[in-house]
Order: structure tokens, then sequence, then C-alpha cells
């Protein structure tokens, strides 16, 4: 090749930035010690730690026979946080094995952990030792009013969304230039208080009385 070609191949790699004096890397101490770390022999058992140089992750190895074992430092932690997440505590932990069950994560399992914290079968077995003892009815009552109150606070919380919604100014960018338009609340705080706030304040004071079988207000012109 001649020297003006090879001139002109090495102005487009500097270019493009894959000269081999852009590209070089220069090693230094810490790339050294990495190095000299990974390349340490180590026997089945051993465990350490290695921090990579350019993320700063710190990473954990464990020697095993012929090969290595690596995962990041914390992952422990993480791996704890997600077998919290999808215990089941109530389990009678004498004999539920649905941890060691193909079908752990059934659909069903992860529903009756929402609601009983504990895993289908263990579910069905509970209930119908409740039924043989005849106390089935009195736990069927107090999961329904569990339910009922789980449900009433959900519905407070849409209350104050919907109190957010309808007394503040609302603003919307309109085109790609940044203008904005400003929605008027649709009321005051003191018109969402004396209108919607109040027809619920009285609907969650029935809601409550019926569930602890009390006389309402429709009760009494009901009869």
């Amino acid at each position: 090749m001649s020297k003006k070609l090879q001139n002109i191949k090495a102005i487009q790699q500097m270019l493009d930035g894959s000269h081999k004096f852009q590209s070089k890397k220069t090693v230094g101490f810490s790339d050294a010690e990495s190095t000299a770390k990974k390349n340490e022999k180590h026997q089945p058992g051993d465990t350490w730690e290695e921090t990579d140089s350019v993320s700063g992750i710190t990473y954990i190895f464990e020697q095993r026979d012929g090969f290595r074992i690596k995962k990041t430092k914390n992952s422990d932690v993480l791996q704890s946080v997600r077998d919290e997440i999808r215990s089941f505590p109530n389990c009678p932990k004498e004999t539920c094995t649905c941890i060691s069950q193909k079908n752990y994560k059934h659909p069903l399992n992860d529903k009756m952990r929402k609601i009983h914290g504990m895993c289908f079968d263990c579910v069905i077995d509970t209930e119908h030792e409740l039924k043989k003892q005849g106390k089935y009815d009195e736990y069927e009552r107090n999961k329904i009013r569990e339910n009922a109150l789980a449900w009433l606070k959900s519905a407070e919380s849409d209350v104050e969304l919907l109190k957010a919604s309808y007394t503040e100014a609302m603003k919307f960018v309109t085109n790609s230039d940044g203008q904005t338009e400003t929605w008027a609340a649709k009321m005051t705080p003191e018109e969402f208080e004396a209108n919607i706030q109040k027809q619920f304040d009285k609907f969650k004071e029935d809601f409550i009385k019926k569930l602890n079988g009390e006389t309402t207000d429709d009760t009494i012109k009901q009869d």
C-alpha cells in the first residue's frame, strides 16, 4: 500500500475514533491489581470480592471445582427481600410443602397469599379443619368484615384523588412549542366538602353501621 493511501486510511481512522493512538488503553494500577486478582489461583470453596473499575460494582466470587460463581455483593439481600415478598407467612410450616412444589407459582397460590397469607392447599386444609370444629361461620364473617373494611379504605383513597382533581387547577402542554393551557378547578375545596365529601362521609357511617349490625336511617325508613 502506498504511503499516500496509508495516510488517507490513518486520517479516516482518526475521524471515526478507531486509530491505534486513540483506542490504545493505558493500564493503571487499579487495572493491574484487578488483572492480578482475576489471575490469582483459588481453591474450591474460596470466596473473594472484586470491584469493576468501570462500573464501580462490587462482585462476590466463589470458586467451585472447575468453575466460579459470580454475583453482586447485595444479591443475598435482594434475594431475601424477594423470598419475603413471595412467602406465605400463615402457612403451617410443619405441613406446608408449597415452596418445594412445582406449582409454587400457580395463580391460585398468589391469589390466596394476598387474601390469607397462605397457599391454596393450606387455605383448603385450614377451612376444612374449621368446619370440623364448628368455627367456620365465625371465620367467614371475620373474613367478610376484613374484606369490606379493606374496600372502604380503598374508597377513601379514591375520594382523596377525586378531591385533588376537582379542586386543583390543571395545566396542559398544548403544542410542540411548549405553550400551556390552564383549566380552572371544577369546584372550590369548600364546595367539595359540602357536596361530595359530605355524601361519602354519610355513606361511610351507614356502611360501618351495617357491617356492625346496627340500625341506619335507611333501615328506619324501610320499617
